[in-house]
């Protein structure tokens, strides 16, 4: 993320080499070299500043690929702009944004587009992750098979003890981030067959709101992305898991070695859309975010990379 810390490590940087110095610097940067006129630095690969649009259940992971890429390259300045799937692609269309990470590649006819801007832009996926179904910590009921899990998100079935025979907790409430999220757009394309999504459901605003929302309401039901709750290192994921429990779906809950393996059933692709035609700092992070060290923050985080194999291990207990 910018903030004050960038400024102050380029003041830094300077004043450690003299003023005398310091004043052949400034004389360079009003002739223009290296600099932009603003004394911003000038783009190029790892420099300079971009925000890039991303989708909001995937913050956590492209937050921690940014702060890793600025501590590499301090002249380097990524603002993350948090909105839903529909608005992440609207900003890339129309110039707001060189740089969209979605749950999604670009549509024929989004870079038809594109190319009839002669802008050619690329679809470059950077890891696997999955849709969480969370509830209350309190709720004992809390394995569930694939298909009855379907039936409460369409809206067949819609009392607690329809499922769970001995259950108390009455009608279901289904909460997600909001209507133009990747969540919703996966639960309708993929896990309900295009359905409507049950009358029982709301938008609570962002992956934030739905986990209180889930961590207040006992008869809750909240749709995350994995992305939020994967890595044991994030501070965030541990607050999360202190307030809810993660389903489990047909015997398994959505860990790494379950997204590898397919037994967790509600998998997704997380995708860099670019459109960079100079070059700048969007690919200079892409080609971070894709290489051996972007990749290993990616394992860290409990999420799969798309170009790293993953070491399974087998440990057998001796008898």
């Amino acid at each position: 993320m910018v903030n004050g810390n960038h400024i102050n490590k380029w003041i830094c940087a300077l004043g450690t080499v003299g003023i005398s110095v310091f004043m052949g610097l400034l004389i360079l940067t009003v002739a223009g070299c290296g600099r932009s006129k603003n004394n911003a630095p000038k783009e190029t690969l790892f420099s300079g500043f971009i925000k890039i649009a991303v989708d909001e259940t995937l913050v956590p992971i492209v937050r921690e690929e940014a702060d890793v890429f600025e501590a590499m390259y301090p002249m380097s300045g990524i603002v993350l702009k948090s909105v839903s799937e529909v608005e992440a692609i609207n900003a890339l269309l129309h110039d707001s944004t060189r740089l969209a990470v979605m749950t999604r590649q670009l549509t024929d006819e989004e870079i038809k587009y594109l190319n009839s801007k002669k802008q050619f832009p690329k679809s470059i996926k950077m890891a696997t992750d999955g849709i969480a179904f969370v509830i209350n910590k309190n709720n004992p009921d809390s394995a569930i098979t694939a298909n009855a899990l379907k039936q409460i998100l369409n809206g067949e079935v819609t009392r607690w003890n329809e499922v769970f025979k001995n259950s108390r907790l009455g009608a279901f409430s289904i909460a997600y981030d909001n209507r133009n999220s990747s969540t919703v757009r996966y639960v309708q394309d993929t896990v309900i067959n295009s359905k409507e999504l049950s009358p029982r459901s709301f938008a609570a605003g962002s992956s934030d709101a739905v986990v209180k929302y889930v961590k207040e309401t006992r008869s809750a039901i909240g749709i995350i992305g994995v992305n939020w709750i994967s890595s044991e290192y994030d501070s965030i994921t541990r607050e999360f898991l202190s307030d809810v429990q993660v389903m489990r779906i047909n015997g398994v809950q959505p860990y790494q070695y379950y997204l590898y393996t397919g037994q967790y059933p509600f998998r997704r692709d997380i995708y860099l859309n670019i459109n960079d035609p100079f070059g700048g700092l969007p690919t200079g992070f892409v080609n971070f975010v894709t290489s051996s060290r972007g990749q290993r923050i990616i394992l860290k985080a409990g999420l799969l990379p798309a170009t790293m194999p993953l070491n399974i291990v087998n440990v057998r207990e001796q008898l």
